[in-house]
Protein backbone atom coordinates (compact mmCIF):
# COMPACT_ATOMS: atom_id res chain seq x y z
CA UNK A 1 0.00 0.00 0.00
CA UNK A 2 1.44 3.40 -1.17
CA UNK A 3 1.65 6.54 1.75
CA UNK A 4 -1.42 8.07 -0.34
CA UNK A 5 -3.25 4.75 -0.10
CA UNK A 6 -2.55 4.25 3.80
CA UNK A 7 -3.55 7.72 4.37
CA UNK A 8 -6.99 7.38 3.13
CA UNK A 9 -7.50 4.02 4.71
CA UNK A 10 -6.49 5.61 8.23
CA UNK A 11 -8.89 8.41 7.31
CA UNK A 12 -11.51 5.89 6.78
CA UNK A 13 -11.19 4.52 9.68
CA UNK A 14 -11.12 7.31 12.08
CA UNK A 15 -14.41 8.17 10.87
CA UNK A 16 -16.00 5.45 11.20
CA UNK A 17 -14.85 5.47 15.05
CA UNK A 18 -16.16 8.49 15.95
CA UNK A 19 -19.85 8.81 16.58
CA UNK A 20 -21.93 11.08 14.69
CA UNK A 21 -23.05 13.19 17.36
CA UNK A 22 -19.44 14.38 17.70
CA UNK A 23 -19.59 15.84 14.09
CA UNK A 24 -18.65 19.56 14.59
CA UNK A 25 -21.20 20.32 12.20
CA UNK A 26 -24.11 18.79 13.96
CA UNK A 27 -27.16 20.96 15.58
CA UNK A 28 -26.82 19.89 19.58
CA UNK A 29 -28.91 20.98 22.43
CA UNK A 30 -28.16 21.26 26.09
CA UNK A 31 -29.36 18.94 28.41
CA UNK A 32 -32.27 21.58 29.50
CA UNK A 33 -33.92 20.22 26.53
CA UNK A 34 -34.88 16.77 26.07
CA UNK A 35 -38.07 14.75 25.54
CA UNK A 36 -40.55 15.32 28.42
CA UNK A 37 -39.87 18.92 29.04
CA UNK A 38 -41.90 21.54 30.27
CA UNK A 39 -42.04 25.17 28.30
CA UNK A 40 -43.06 28.02 30.36
CA UNK A 41 -46.53 29.65 28.62
CA UNK A 42 -47.78 33.64 28.44
CA UNK A 43 -44.13 34.55 27.54
CA UNK A 44 -41.45 34.04 24.84
CA UNK A 45 -39.46 31.25 25.32
CA UNK A 46 -35.44 30.69 24.62
CA UNK A 47 -34.77 27.67 22.65
CA UNK A 48 -30.75 27.85 22.46
CA UNK A 49 -27.88 25.31 21.29
CA UNK A 50 -25.09 25.00 19.22
CA UNK A 51 -24.62 24.20 15.31
CA UNK A 52 -21.55 25.11 12.78
CA UNK A 53 -20.82 28.53 11.99
CA UNK A 54 -22.92 30.27 9.74
CA UNK A 55 -25.35 26.83 9.80
CA UNK A 56 -29.20 27.73 9.50
CA UNK A 57 -30.96 26.52 12.22
CA UNK A 58 -34.75 26.31 12.04
CA UNK A 59 -36.94 25.78 15.48
CA UNK A 60 -40.57 24.20 14.90
CA UNK A 61 -43.19 23.54 17.56
CA UNK A 62 -47.07 23.38 16.54
CA UNK A 63 -47.56 26.12 13.69
CA UNK A 64 -44.31 28.64 14.82
CA UNK A 65 -41.25 28.37 12.97
CA UNK A 66 -38.22 30.18 13.99
CA UNK A 67 -34.42 30.34 12.21
CA UNK A 68 -31.00 31.86 13.99
CA UNK A 69 -27.77 31.86 12.50
CA UNK A 70 -25.27 31.00 14.54
CA UNK A 71 -23.37 34.58 15.80
CA UNK A 72 -19.90 32.92 16.45
CA UNK A 73 -17.32 30.92 15.80
CA UNK A 74 -18.64 29.03 18.99
CA UNK A 75 -21.53 28.14 16.88
CA UNK A 76 -24.16 29.45 19.56
CA UNK A 77 -27.47 30.05 18.56
CA UNK A 78 -31.09 31.24 19.69
CA UNK A 79 -34.54 31.63 19.37
CA UNK A 80 -37.41 32.65 20.81
CA UNK A 81 -40.85 31.05 20.43
CA UNK A 82 -43.71 33.24 20.93
CA UNK A 83 -46.00 33.23 24.13
CA UNK A 84 -48.15 30.12 24.44
CA UNK A 85 -50.95 29.31 26.16
CA UNK A 86 -50.73 26.10 28.87
CA UNK A 87 -51.15 22.81 26.32
CA UNK A 88 -49.85 20.26 24.95
CA UNK A 89 -48.41 17.43 24.49
CA UNK A 90 -46.75 18.57 20.98
CA UNK A 91 -43.08 17.83 19.12
CA UNK A 92 -40.60 20.27 19.09
CA UNK A 93 -38.44 19.97 15.74
CA UNK A 94 -34.86 21.37 15.87
CA UNK A 95 -33.23 21.52 12.77
CA UNK A 96 -29.74 21.97 10.56
CA UNK A 97 -27.76 19.54 8.75
CA UNK A 98 -29.22 17.05 11.51
CA UNK A 99 -32.57 17.02 12.55
CA UNK A 100 -33.59 16.59 16.54
CA UNK A 101 -37.16 15.76 17.68
CA UNK A 102 -38.11 16.40 21.15
CA UNK A 103 -41.17 14.50 22.14
CA UNK A 104 -44.13 15.03 24.84
CA UNK A 105 -43.32 18.80 25.15
CA UNK A 106 -45.80 20.60 27.57
CA UNK A 107 -46.27 23.87 28.02
CA UNK A 108 -47.33 25.20 31.83
CA UNK A 109 -45.84 26.89 34.32
CA UNK A 110 -41.74 26.30 34.98
CA UNK A 111 -39.99 26.85 38.60
CA UNK A 112 -36.75 26.50 39.35
CA UNK A 113 -35.78 24.99 42.71
CA UNK A 114 -32.55 25.92 44.51
CA UNK A 115 -30.55 26.11 47.43
CA UNK A 116 -28.29 23.70 50.29
CA UNK A 117 -29.48 20.44 51.25
CA UNK A 118 -32.86 20.63 52.94
CA UNK A 119 -33.93 22.10 49.26
CA UNK A 120 -31.46 19.07 47.92
CA UNK A 121 -33.42 16.34 50.33
CA UNK A 122 -35.24 13.83 48.50
CA UNK A 123 -38.82 12.83 48.63
CA UNK A 124 -37.34 9.55 49.72
CA UNK A 125 -36.70 11.00 53.29
CA UNK A 126 -39.75 12.38 54.22
CA UNK A 127 -42.45 11.44 56.40
CA UNK A 128 -44.87 8.98 55.04
CA UNK A 129 -42.09 8.97 52.22
CA UNK A 130 -43.42 5.10 50.85
CA UNK A 131 -47.26 6.44 50.63
CA UNK A 132 -46.03 9.63 49.08
CA UNK A 133 -43.77 8.18 46.28
CA UNK A 134 -46.89 5.80 45.57
CA UNK A 135 -48.61 8.29 44.69
CA UNK A 136 -47.03 10.63 42.25
CA UNK A 137 -48.40 9.61 39.32
CA UNK A 138 -48.94 12.44 37.78
CA UNK A 139 -47.51 12.76 34.36
CA UNK A 140 -48.21 16.51 34.23
CA UNK A 141 -45.64 17.01 36.61
CA UNK A 142 -42.21 17.35 34.94
CA UNK A 143 -39.16 16.82 36.83
CA UNK A 144 -34.86 17.79 35.49
CA UNK A 145 -32.37 17.63 38.01
CA UNK A 146 -28.84 19.47 37.65
CA UNK A 147 -25.91 17.16 39.24
CA UNK A 148 -24.65 18.43 42.12
CA UNK A 149 -20.74 20.06 40.99
CA UNK A 150 -18.77 23.25 41.51
CA UNK A 151 -16.40 24.63 39.07
CA UNK A 152 -14.29 27.41 38.43
CA UNK A 153 -15.44 28.42 35.12
CA UNK A 154 -18.90 28.94 33.47
CA UNK A 155 -20.07 25.26 32.09
CA UNK A 156 -22.39 25.36 29.35
CA UNK A 157 -24.11 22.09 29.96
CA UNK A 158 -24.84 19.06 32.15
CA UNK A 159 -26.29 15.51 32.64
CA UNK A 160 -29.16 14.96 32.79
CA UNK A 161 -32.69 15.09 31.10
CA UNK A 162 -36.73 15.54 31.83
CA UNK A 163 -38.80 12.51 33.37
CA UNK A 164 -42.47 12.65 34.01
CA UNK A 165 -43.49 12.21 37.74
CA UNK A 166 -44.26 8.69 38.83
CA UNK A 167 -43.75 6.22 41.53
CA UNK A 168 -40.24 5.62 39.33
CA UNK A 169 -38.93 9.17 39.84
CA UNK A 170 -39.74 11.43 42.11
CA UNK A 171 -38.05 9.35 44.85
CA UNK A 172 -34.92 11.10 44.33
CA UNK A 173 -36.14 14.56 43.40
CA UNK A 174 -36.24 17.40 45.86
CA UNK A 175 -39.15 17.25 48.22
CA UNK A 176 -39.42 20.87 48.78
CA UNK A 177 -39.26 20.95 44.88
CA UNK A 178 -42.29 18.01 44.70
CA UNK A 179 -44.48 19.17 47.25
CA UNK A 180 -44.68 22.65 46.34
CA UNK A 181 -45.03 21.66 42.08
CA UNK A 182 -47.94 19.09 43.47
CA UNK A 183 -49.40 22.52 44.99
CA UNK A 184 -49.45 24.14 42.23
CA UNK A 185 -50.81 21.60 39.95
CA UNK A 186 -53.76 20.91 42.07
CA UNK A 187 -54.56 24.58 42.12
CA UNK A 188 -53.75 26.05 38.60
CA UNK A 189 -54.58 22.67 36.64
CA UNK A 190 -51.88 23.33 34.06
CA UNK A 191 -48.66 21.09 33.30
CA UNK A 192 -46.07 21.77 36.38
CA UNK A 193 -42.15 22.04 35.10
CA UNK A 194 -39.66 21.80 38.08
CA UNK A 195 -35.83 22.66 37.55
CA UNK A 196 -33.88 21.43 40.84
CA UNK A 197 -30.22 22.72 40.90
CA UNK A 198 -29.36 22.25 44.76
CA UNK A 199 -26.46 21.55 46.45
CA UNK A 200 -26.52 20.01 50.16
CA UNK A 201 -24.12 22.04 52.48
CA UNK A 202 -23.77 25.03 49.82
CA UNK A 203 -22.82 28.59 51.09
CA UNK A 204 -24.80 31.54 49.53
CA UNK A 205 -22.03 33.07 47.66
CA UNK A 206 -21.13 29.86 45.71
CA UNK A 207 -24.59 30.72 43.74
CA UNK A 208 -23.32 34.22 43.18
CA UNK A 209 -21.13 35.29 39.85
CA UNK A 210 -17.31 36.15 40.45
CA UNK A 211 -17.91 39.48 39.32
CA UNK A 212 -20.20 40.82 40.67
CA UNK A 213 -18.73 39.92 44.32
CA UNK A 214 -15.29 41.70 43.22
CA UNK A 215 -17.36 44.76 42.31
CA UNK A 216 -18.06 44.92 46.10
CA UNK A 217 -14.99 45.89 48.11
CA UNK A 218 -16.74 44.34 51.80
CA UNK A 219 -16.44 40.71 50.18
CA UNK A 220 -12.98 41.35 49.23
CA UNK A 221 -11.92 39.76 52.09
CA UNK A 222 -14.03 36.51 51.78
CA UNK A 223 -12.87 36.34 48.31
CA UNK A 224 -9.00 36.57 49.39
CA UNK A 225 -9.66 33.71 51.76
CA UNK A 226 -11.26 31.62 49.48
CA UNK A 227 -8.19 32.35 46.96
CA UNK A 228 -6.13 31.46 49.85
CA UNK A 229 -7.47 27.52 50.57
CA UNK A 230 -7.71 27.19 46.75
CA UNK A 231 -3.92 28.05 46.30
CA UNK A 232 -2.86 25.86 49.21
CA UNK A 233 -5.04 23.03 48.92
CA UNK A 234 -2.82 19.74 48.12
CA UNK A 235 -4.77 16.41 48.05
CA UNK A 236 -1.98 14.49 49.36
CA UNK A 237 -1.12 16.97 52.84
CA UNK A 238 -5.53 16.83 52.75
CA UNK A 239 -5.39 12.95 53.32
CA UNK A 240 -2.56 12.50 55.36
CA UNK A 241 -4.50 15.04 57.90
CA UNK A 242 -7.70 12.77 57.27
CA UNK A 243 -5.97 9.81 58.28
CA UNK A 244 -4.80 11.10 61.60
CA UNK A 245 -7.89 12.38 63.05
CA UNK A 246 -9.40 9.13 61.80
CA UNK A 247 -7.18 7.52 63.96
CA UNK A 248 -8.01 9.69 66.97
CA UNK A 249 -11.32 9.66 66.15
CA UNK A 250 -11.58 5.95 66.54
CA UNK A 251 -9.54 5.75 69.50
CA UNK A 252 -12.55 8.59 71.24
CA UNK A 253 -15.37 6.39 69.45
CA UNK A 254 -14.61 3.47 71.53
CA UNK A 255 -14.19 4.81 74.68
CA UNK A 256 -17.33 6.60 74.16
CA UNK A 257 -18.88 3.01 73.80
CA UNK A 258 -17.08 1.44 76.40
CA UNK A 259 -18.74 4.33 78.71
CA UNK A 260 -21.77 4.11 77.13
CA UNK A 261 -21.80 7.76 75.67
CA UNK A 262 -22.40 9.46 72.49
CA UNK A 263 -19.66 9.26 70.23
CA UNK A 264 -17.70 12.09 68.52
CA UNK A 265 -18.97 12.66 64.63
CA UNK A 266 -16.34 11.27 62.69
CA UNK A 267 -13.47 13.48 60.84
CA UNK A 268 -14.12 14.43 56.70
CA UNK A 269 -11.78 14.39 53.98
CA UNK A 270 -11.18 18.31 53.20
CA UNK A 271 -12.79 18.47 49.67
CA UNK A 272 -10.86 20.45 46.66
CA UNK A 273 -12.28 23.62 47.07
CA UNK A 274 -11.96 24.35 43.10
CA UNK A 275 -15.05 22.15 42.71
CA UNK A 276 -16.63 21.94 46.09
CA UNK A 277 -20.29 23.97 47.02
CA UNK A 278 -18.57 26.69 49.14
CA UNK A 279 -15.68 28.42 47.03
CA UNK A 280 -17.42 31.59 45.76
CA UNK A 281 -18.98 31.32 41.69
CA UNK A 282 -18.51 27.83 41.65
CA UNK A 283 -22.09 26.85 41.71
CA UNK A 284 -23.10 30.08 39.57
CA UNK A 285 -20.52 28.30 36.75
CA UNK A 286 -21.68 24.66 37.01
CA UNK A 287 -25.33 24.17 38.18
CA UNK A 288 -26.88 27.60 37.22
CA UNK A 289 -24.98 28.80 33.93
CA UNK A 290 -26.55 25.55 32.01
CA UNK A 291 -29.76 26.50 32.19
CA UNK A 292 -29.63 30.43 31.94
CA UNK A 293 -31.84 31.75 30.33
CA UNK A 294 -34.16 29.14 30.05
CA UNK A 295 -38.01 30.43 30.49
CA UNK A 296 -39.42 29.94 33.53
CA UNK A 297 -41.50 31.78 36.15
CA UNK A 298 -39.76 32.03 39.11
CA UNK A 299 -37.48 30.73 42.03
CA UNK A 300 -37.66 28.90 45.35
CA UNK A 301 -34.63 28.60 47.67
CA UNK A 302 -34.17 26.59 50.61
CA UNK A 303 -30.44 27.51 52.24
CA UNK A 304 -28.75 29.60 55.14
CA UNK A 305 -27.44 26.99 57.22
CA UNK A 306 -24.04 26.97 55.77
CA UNK A 307 -24.16 31.13 56.36
CA UNK A 308 -25.54 30.73 59.71
CA UNK A 309 -22.16 31.96 61.60
CA UNK A 310 -21.80 35.23 59.09
CA UNK A 311 -25.62 36.60 59.26
CA UNK A 312 -24.30 40.14 59.02
CA UNK A 313 -22.93 39.97 55.67
CA UNK A 314 -25.88 37.94 54.69
CA UNK A 315 -28.06 40.83 54.93
CA UNK A 316 -26.17 42.24 52.10
CA UNK A 317 -24.98 38.34 50.23
CA UNK A 318 -28.13 37.19 50.00
CA UNK A 319 -30.23 40.04 48.31
CA UNK A 320 -27.16 40.76 46.16
CA UNK A 321 -27.49 36.74 44.68
CA UNK A 322 -31.20 37.54 44.15
CA UNK A 323 -29.93 40.72 42.28
CA UNK A 324 -27.69 38.85 40.05
CA UNK A 325 -29.93 35.83 38.76
CA UNK A 326 -32.52 38.44 37.96
CA UNK A 327 -30.46 40.87 35.83
CA UNK A 328 -28.81 37.48 33.91
CA UNK A 329 -32.21 36.14 33.68
CA UNK A 330 -33.36 38.91 31.99
CA UNK A 331 -36.99 38.22 32.61
CA UNK A 332 -37.36 41.29 35.20
CA UNK A 333 -37.73 40.91 39.23
CA UNK A 334 -39.38 37.72 38.62
CA UNK A 335 -40.86 36.18 41.66
CA UNK A 336 -38.32 34.63 44.04
CA UNK A 337 -39.85 32.61 47.10
CA UNK A 338 -37.11 31.28 49.80
CA UNK A 339 -37.91 29.51 53.32
CA UNK A 340 -36.53 30.60 56.25
CA UNK A 341 -34.67 28.53 58.90
CA UNK A 342 -36.58 26.35 60.87
CA UNK A 343 -36.35 25.76 64.61
CA UNK A 344 -32.93 23.36 65.64
CA UNK A 345 -31.58 22.04 68.66
CA UNK A 346 -33.06 22.11 72.19
CA UNK A 347 -34.98 24.51 73.38
CA UNK A 348 -33.39 27.17 75.97
CA UNK A 349 -35.13 28.00 79.38
CA UNK A 350 -34.29 32.06 78.21
CA UNK A 351 -33.46 33.69 75.51
CA UNK A 352 -30.21 34.51 74.05
CA UNK A 353 -27.34 34.41 71.43
CA UNK A 354 -28.29 32.71 68.57
CA UNK A 355 -26.62 32.61 64.88
CA UNK A 356 -29.75 30.80 63.22
CA UNK A 357 -31.82 33.46 65.25
CA UNK A 358 -29.76 36.20 63.39
CA UNK A 359 -29.55 34.51 60.04
CA UNK A 360 -33.50 34.46 59.94
CA UNK A 361 -33.38 37.91 60.71
CA UNK A 362 -31.27 38.70 57.45
CA UNK A 363 -33.06 36.57 55.26
CA UNK A 364 -36.50 38.52 56.73
CA UNK A 365 -34.51 41.48 55.46
CA UNK A 366 -34.36 40.23 52.31
CA UNK A 367 -38.19 40.91 51.71
CA UNK A 368 -37.56 44.86 50.99
CA UNK A 369 -36.71 43.36 47.60
CA UNK A 370 -39.76 43.34 45.17
CA UNK A 371 -41.51 40.23 44.45
CA UNK A 372 -40.59 38.02 47.36
CA UNK A 373 -41.78 36.34 49.83
CA UNK A 374 -40.99 33.91 52.78
CA UNK A 375 -42.50 30.82 53.94
CA UNK A 376 -42.20 30.29 57.71
CA UNK A 377 -41.45 27.01 59.41
CA UNK A 378 -39.94 28.12 62.86
CA UNK A 379 -42.62 25.29 63.90
CA UNK A 380 -41.88 22.27 61.88
CA UNK A 381 -38.04 21.94 62.78
CA UNK A 382 -36.35 19.32 64.55
CA UNK A 383 -34.61 19.43 67.30
CA UNK A 384 -31.47 16.68 66.90
CA UNK A 385 -32.36 17.00 63.37
CA UNK A 386 -30.99 19.64 60.71
CA UNK A 387 -32.88 18.42 57.47
CA UNK A 388 -36.78 18.02 59.39
CA UNK A 389 -38.61 15.73 57.30
CA UNK A 390 -42.01 17.54 57.26
CA UNK A 391 -40.59 18.81 53.55
CA UNK A 392 -44.72 18.70 52.73
CA UNK A 393 -45.54 21.71 54.56
CA UNK A 394 -42.58 23.67 53.42
CA UNK A 395 -43.88 22.69 49.86
CA UNK A 396 -47.54 24.62 50.77
CA UNK A 397 -46.41 26.91 52.50
CA UNK A 398 -43.78 28.03 49.35
CA UNK A 399 -46.72 27.35 46.64
CA UNK A 400 -49.31 29.31 49.26
CA UNK A 401 -47.08 32.27 48.34
CA UNK A 402 -46.99 31.83 44.43
CA UNK A 403 -50.68 31.15 44.15
CA UNK A 404 -51.43 34.06 46.31
CA UNK A 405 -48.69 36.47 45.40
CA UNK A 406 -47.95 35.50 41.55
CA UNK A 407 -51.29 33.63 40.00
CA UNK A 408 -53.64 36.00 42.28
CA UNK A 409 -55.83 33.07 44.02
CA UNK A 410 -57.07 33.80 47.13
Amino acid sequence: MNRRSHLAALLIAVATLVPASFCPADVKLPAIFTDNLVLQRDMPVPIWGWAADGEKVTVTLGTQTKTALPASPSGKWMVKLDAMKAGGPCTLTVAGKNTITLKNVLIGEVWVCSGQSNMQMSVNGVINAQEEIAAANDPKIRLVSVPARGSQTPQEDFQGKWVECSPATVGGFSAAGYFFGRELSKSLGVPIGLINTSYGGSSCEAWVRRSVLEADPQYKPMLDRYATMISDYDPVKAKAVYEKQRARWKVAAEKAKAAGTKAPYPPRLQGDPRTGNHAPANLYNAMLTPVLPYGMRGVIWYQGESNAGRAYQYRTLFPTMIENWRADWRQGDFPFYFVQLANFMAEKPEPGESAWAELREAQSMTLKLPNTGQAVIIDIGEAQDIHPKNKQDVGKRLALWALAKTYGKD
